[in-house]
């Protein structure tokens, strides 16, 4: 069952300015209890419990595990990390990169799993796994070493937990406590059962291992990342600078090895799958069919323009082509294969006619319905009941600015909207496929959570978070600014969506400056009609006309509005703000002079982007974390949309800020973290020597030790402060 994502509560907001003060006291990342967040809901697979963790809000969240009892409506603390483990936790390099990718923060219990029957359950702390069999008082600490194990698992009907400990797959035997190492060859840049950087990345794979149904196999791969080049990159903290030796695979250079196995549990027996003579391939993703002894795997093109789903057949290894999807630019990765019980079909998303759909198969690859049709995208497939014969998905189906949850049988037949309230639905099914959990927003109604039916009808409040007058933002309602959205067509007739925030006490008749806050790029979308990180709305606070465009290039839209950015990173992104700036421009109260630009990352590239090739129209701008140069980015992102840096053209040129640079008029502040292991610092410090090369002045704040998602609480308001008085300066709005 996935974790649900957690969606921005903005808590304890001064949003009303202030003169000499810090308007922001904090901005929260999830939904709220008693002023603690709370993360990591799921529903126990009999339906009886949901659970969750909860911990105070600071720097280093301190995360323990919750339930909520469906039949007494009581909510209790199951485990206090501090009670299991107290000290620091010494995090290896291995977790600290896979939180880092998993996006987890905070430290005491970040993540746990139930059993596939419900009757128990697991969490990692501090280097150890805990494990707690419902009805009994305490959990039991079941792997207790000096090293760290990372990727833990149980096993389909819970007699085992699998983890990876040393770049080696193990399991424990929970009956007798005996373990197994699987595999003993892992070390230096030998890896087994472990995702490869990009895999972890870019993929969305944060495994490199799989168990059979009936736990008689486990697939695995081996990794190789002596072909990737090593790097030595520095992280630079307050006190001290770290040289750090990584393999990191830039764009066009070589990528690490995977190989795939399957490991007999009984004998010990490993067998190798045939993956083709040519090596430079990846395997984003791995799964077993419902029959243990019939394996899937996904391979796809170095260049990403072909995806072949092919089966093999234990023990004889023997394979099969169950489909393929081509493009002339590239194919997307899901995570919509979905295996009936039966061990006759499967349920697979495709953009073959543009946009993402549902259809079902038979497991030998035969085409058998569509099942989803027309111009709009599915989100995923949520659950699949074969007794009643639905499938319940997410999608965009009434708007691309919402996400709903539908049904459609799987003989075919109308597609039915269940959620009613217009907003954003995320979903989570319980495991019996009997209730779900809506974690639901608007971009006014922070987050509420509750447990519904299969049909859609509110079973009870887990979180109603009612803005009433013990809310934290009861005080603030007076101040809350509700954004409009809207749509407008280009020169070229595209129909591109936005959200604008007005200032609070909006007077048309007065002369505003603009934020064109963005990101741009692809795999992402910005404006939808859901609770969000306030930068906009405090923005608007302080006196700004605050704009957010999805540009073509960005997601949920249809594959035929992304693929403009193929081959030209930088040109239609930049084109399309620019007519959005154009559009604002003609109303009355908008001052052309003083519109500014602010994102991070792919946003951050955008920055820079439009303030170096349309300085008429972006007049100041904020670039956080900005890829600078492409070649500096990894293999699997880049090469997707720009293609190998060593084919002929200068695409990559082109796509890089360089050559633009002598074109900045306006002033430009760039911040970056000092330890950033994702976007590399060196992006940023490259732009830097260019800039003073060419006597162009510009702005500096860099921020030591913090990685690409720049965490903590007094970052997050010292980079939002330094944001507001950046164009509080250079805008001329007074305090």
């Amino acid at each position: 069952m996935k974790v649900l994502l957690t969606l921005a509560l903005c808590l304890s907001l001064s949003l009303a300015p202030l003169a000499d003060e810090l308007t922001v006291e904090r901005i929260f990342s999830s939904p709220s209890i008693d002023g603690e967040s709370i993360r990591g809901l799921k529903v126990a697979p009999d339906g009886s419990r949901v659970t969750f963790l909860r911990g105070k809000e600071s720097d280093y969240e301190r995360l323990d595990l919750w339930e909520y009892n469906l039949e007494s409506g009581e909510t209790r603390l199951l485990f206090d990390s501090d009670t299991l483990h107290s000290g620091d936790e010494n995090l290896s390099d291995e977790e600290k990169a896979r939180r880092e990718r998993l996006r987890l923060s905070g430290t005491g219990i970040v993540s746990y799993e139930w059993s596939k029957d419900g009757k128990a359950l697991f969490f990692p702390l501090a280097g150890d796994v805990y494990y707690w069999k419902v009805g009994t008082p305490d959990a039991k600490k079941v792997v207790s070493t000096p090293e760290f194990e990372t990727d833990v698992k149980f096993s389909p009907k819970g007699n085992y937990l699998s983890y990876i400990r040393e770049q080696n797959l193990y399991i424990l035997d929970l009956a007798s406590g005996k373990e197994t190492a699987l595999t003993t060859g892992g070390g230096d840049t030998i890896k087994y059962g472990m995702a490869e950087f990009v895999a972890q990345e870019e993929m969305d794979r944060m495994t490199g291992y799989w168990w059979a149904e009936d736990e008689s196999k486990i697939a695995f791969i081996k990794v190789d990342e002596s072909p990737v080049d090593e790097v030595t990159r520095t992280e630079i903290y307050a006190e001290e600078i770290k040289m750090i030796k990584q393999r990191y695979p830039f764009a066009g250079t070589p990528n690490a090895q995977v190989e795939l196995a399957v490991i007999n549990l009984a004998d010990k027996e490993v067998k190798w799958v045939d993956l083709g003579d040519n090596k430079d391939f990846y395997l984003p993703r791995v799964e077993w069919t419902k029959d243990p002894d019939l394996l899937t795997y996904q391979w796809q093109s170095r260049d990403q323009k072909e995806l072949i789903m092919r089966s093999v057949r234990w023990p004889s290894m023997e394979q099969r082509e169950l489909l393929k999807e081509e493009s002339e630019t590239w194919v997307n990765l899901h995570d919509d294969l979905k295996f009936l019980k039966n061990k006759e079909n499967f349920v697979w998303a495709s953009e073959q006619d543009g946009f993402k759909h549902l259809y079902l198969y038979k497991v030998d690859g035969t085409p058998v319905r569509r099942l989803t049709e027309g111009e709009w995208v599915v989100d995923e497939v949520e659950h699949i009941d074969e007794k009643e014969g639905v499938v319940y998905f997410t999608a965009r189906k009434d708007t691309p600015l919402e996400s709903h949850l539908y049904s459609v049988p799987l003989q075919g037949g109308e597609v039915k909207r269940l959620t009613t309230r217009s907003g954003f639905h995320d979903i989570t099914f319980s495991k019996k496929g009997n209730s779900y959990v809506d974690l639901f927003s608007t971009v006014s109604t922070p987050p509420q959570v509750s447990l519904h039916a299969p049909s859609g009808e509110r079973i009870t409040w887990l979180l109603e978070n009612e803005v009433d007058e013990d809310h934290p933002l009861y005080p603030y309602l007076s101040d809350w600014l509700t954004p409009e959205f809207g749509s407008f067509l280009t020169s070229d007739q595209t129909r591109l969506h936005y959200r604008l925030y007005k200032p609070k006490d909006f007077d048309p008749k007065k002369k505003y400056p603009v934020i064109v806050y963005l990101y741009g790029g692809p795999g992402a979308q910005r404006v939808t009609n859901s609770w969000g990180r306030h930068f906009s709305q405090y923005m608007a606070q302080q006196g700004y006309v605050v704009f957010t465009l999805d540009n073509r290039g960005s997601y949920k839209r249809g594959k035929a509005f992304e693929e403009p950015i193929y081959r030209a990173m930088g040109t239609i992104e930049v084109s399309d703000q620019v007519e959005g700036v154009k559009f604002l421009r003609e109303y009355p109260w908008v001052d052309p002079d003083r519109i500014g630009v602010h994102g991070s990352s792919y946003g951050g590239y955008m920055t820079i982007m439009t303030m170096f090739k349309e300085p008429e129209y972006f007049k100041a701008g904020v670039a956080g974390a900005p890829v600078t140069d492409w070649r500096l980015y990894d293999t699997h992102y880049t090469e997707r949309y720009l293609g190998d840096p060593s084919d002929e053209g200068d695409v990559y040129q082109k796509s890089s800020v360089f050559d633009h640079a002598g074109n900045l008029q306006g002033p430009l502040l760039i911040y970056h973290g000092m330890a950033d292991d994702n976007v590399l610092f060196k992006n940023s410090t490259k732009l830097y020597k260019v800039l003073q090369d060419n006597n162009l002045p510009f702005y500096v704040m860099d921020y030591p030790g913090k990685k690409h998602r720049f965490s903590g609480k007094t970052t997050s308001m010292h980079r939002l402060n330094m944001i507001r008085n950046f164009f509080d300066l250079h805008f001329g709005v007074r305090r």
